[in-house]
């Protein structure tokens, strides 16, 4: 049990019954919640869990399926080792009963809730959990109804599951059906991303810590980036991807729910509806698009097959994945600018971004501020200010991280980016949730403040339908636009520098440890290398290295495609985003042996030798594994003088 649940009270007694309980959601997620409650003795003993479904099984065979090595909780648990007595005793409490989504289904499906209630002592109490279909949720609410499960004592609970509708007219439909027999106080509409503790911290992290509500404002924060990067691709999940698309599955939903925490006006209390009245207010306050401001503020992308080294298909694009529309126009990237019409935020824009087959998967937030006048350092070595960031890493890292400015020791003025630094894994021994133990505790104790209101699903649809619009009607024929593992289409980061500005690329450690360089490195070394590398551009044609000077710097492609020429000027190799290059002039200050030139417009990171001679001085317990790689992994005989000069 970790410290962080010992002063937690139990989840409330209830009958949790979960209609489609032999799906991949039961397998995968909510019985690895369950278990994890369990562990965390936070589920309480009057809880019984009775799965439902068409199969004709008997309770002993659900309990196996759902803890099976191959496809259930044996292997999905996210624990770091598996208490087999835990798994045990949950399982011990599953039923299974076998019904259709009818009346006469209901009815009897009513008795062994009530056979549970009783043996369990869970005093009326009932959780409904739809893990099905949207378009079987108005069924299920009325035959619920029908059947009479609303009577005696107890409370009487739904969790329904995401997409709640799939556009803005379904959406209201979906609202309407479900209301029309249920309150809206008993319905918990569940994403389960604000159950992952990092976006929970959004709220307490602004509220809690007076030195930041003060400048959370238009007049010191210059502009807000959502991003969410994802590296796989459909999945062989193609036919459903289809109809759905990055808009649908990830901004609408999770990446909305994260702009309101971070835009809401600070809420009177933390009460439920306190802290979803603001959630409203902020999406009710974006600015809705015409067709013209769908066209101006918004990109879409989708993701072509990748290449081997003899030029064939490696994996393929969009469009040929299994059960994909050859010629879809769904986008499985998307890049927007949002203003919110408040007092607040006025004039500060806001960007998300998200994406699959891309070069990481991450997800951040970054509040970038606005810089000070440079003219304050007129006379000194400083020739340009970077932003301050405050940096939200959601996952698969968890923390925080101030970006800043500092003083480099010696008797001029000159500065260098430094960072404060918040990790979860360091600062708390808890074990990885799912985000679904959250929002089932939640729900069992009655508190609705991670579901969305029926009025948050219906605002952030009035948001993202201009732009389904748009595109239903709009030509998709550049697609594919983007290459896998890259950072997405060009006019993605155009989007940006016509304001000035660009993305704050978050490089995250598992990116440099696929540099042979860096692979297997101190966490504390990769941070402080990926603090020090400085982004630069060039154009198509421009040399980056020429062969036979002597200079100092790897580069890593952010985007773009450079060459590698031979003494000939002839291509002898083409690298893409990604990829890493010039790695031994960062060890030791020797004649490049290839001139390296950009094949197209490039963004880059480069990282030079005396910053990294910088970093082994700060950290000299790296040097020695550094000279060990550079002999085993380049042939170089590196000394500490050489890394440092």
């Amino acid at each position: 049990m970790s410290t962080s649940t010992l002063n937690n009270p139990l989840s409330e007694p209830c009958v949790m019954v979960i209609f489609g309980a032999s799906g991949d959601l039961t397998k995968r997620l909510l019985v690895p919640s369950l278990y994890n409650l369990t562990c965390d003795e936070l589920l309480s003993p009057n809880f019984a869990v009775l799965g439902t479904g068409r199969s004709d099984i008997s309770n002993d065979e659900f309990r196996q399926s759902m803890a099976s090595e191959d496809n259930g909780l044996r292997a999905f648990h996210t624990r770091n080792s598996f208490d087999e007595d835990a798994c045990e005793e949950l399982l011990s409490r599953f039923y299974f009963e076998p019904a259709n989504i009818d009346l006469e289904g209901f009815t009897k499906l009513k008795e062994t809730v009530a056979k549970l209630d009783e043996e369990y002592q869970a005093g009326g109490n009932v959780l409904f959990y739809f893990a099905m279909a949207p378009r079987f949720f108005g069924s299920l609410c009325e035959n619920l109804h029908k059947a009479g499960f609303q009577d005696g004592d107890g409370w009487k609970r739904i969790i329904v599951e995401k997409p709640f509708g799939t556009d803005l007219q379904s959406a209201l439909d979906l609202n309407a059906e479900i209301l029309k027999y249920w309150r809206e106080d008993q319905i918990y509409r569940v994403d389960h991303y604000l159950g992952k503790e990092t976006v929970q911290n959004l709220l307490t992290f602004r509220f809690s810590n007076g030195m930041f509500e003060p400048l959370w404002n238009k007049h010191h924060i210059d502009n807000i980036q959502f991003n969410v990067c994802e590296s796989v691709d459909v999945k062989g999940r193609g036919g459903y991807y289809d109809h759905s698309g990055v808009l649908r599955d990830m901004m609408q939903n999770h990446m909305f729910q994260m702009l309101s925490y971070i835009c809401m006006e600070p809420p009177g209390s933390f009460d439920a509806d306190a802290i979803r009245n603001e959630k409203a207010k902020v999406l009710e306050s974006v600015r809705i698009y015409d067709e013209a401001g769908v066209a101006e503020n918004v990109v879409r992308g989708q993701y072509g097959p990748s290449f081997d080294d003899a030029g064939s298909i490696d994996k393929p694009g969009y469009r040929g994945e299994q059960d994909v529309n050859p010629e879809s126009k769904t986008e499985t990237f998307a890049a927007a600018k949002f203003q919110i019409d408040n007092l607040r935020w006025q004039g500060v824009p806001i960007y998300l971004r998200s994406g699959k087959a891309l070069w990481k998967r991450g997800t951040e937030i970054v509040i970038e501020f606005k810089k000070p006048p440079e003219s304050m350092f007129k006379g000194t070595e400083v020739t340009q200010l970077t932003s301050n960031r405050l940096v939200f890493h959601i996952q698969p890292y968890q923390g925080i991280e101030l970006l800043f400015q500092a003083k480099t020791p010696g008797p001029t003025v000159q500065l260098q980016s430094v960072d404060m630094a918040f990790d979860y894994g360091d600062a708390f021994n808890a074990s990885r949730y799912t985000g679904y133990e959250v929002m089932i505790y939640a729900c069992s104790r009655g508190d609705a403040t991670l579901f969305s209101r029926g009025d948050l699903v219906e605002a952030a649809w009035r948001i993202a339908q201009p732009l389904l619009d748009y595109w239903a009607k709009a030509p998709a024929q550049d697609f594919p636009n983007y290459a896998r593992n890259s950072w997405g289409p060009k006019a993605a980061y155009e989007l940006l520098e016509k304001d000035g500005r660009s993305w704050f690329e978050v490089v995250t450690p598992d990116v440099l440890e696929e540099l042979p360089m860096f692979k297997d490195a101190d966490r504390l070394l990769l941070n402080a290398v990926i603090l020090a590398m400085q982004s630069v551009s060039k154009e198509a044609g421009d040399v980056i290295i020429q062969k036979g000077d002597t200079t100092e710097e790897m580069y890593f492609i952010c985007r773009g495609e450079v060459q590698v020429l031979d003494n000939k000027d002839e291509v002898v190799s083409e690298l893409k985003e990604g990829n890493f290059f010039g790695e031994i002039g960062l060890l030791m200050s020797t004649e490049r042996t290839a001139t390296v030139k950009a094949k197209t417009s490039c963004d880059l990171f480069t990282l030079s030798k005396s910053v990294f001679g910088r970093i082994l001085r700060d950290h000299p317990q790296f040097a020695d594994n550094i000279m060990r790689i550079a002999k085993e992994r380049y042939d170089l005989s590196v000394s500490m003088s050489d890394l440092t000069e």
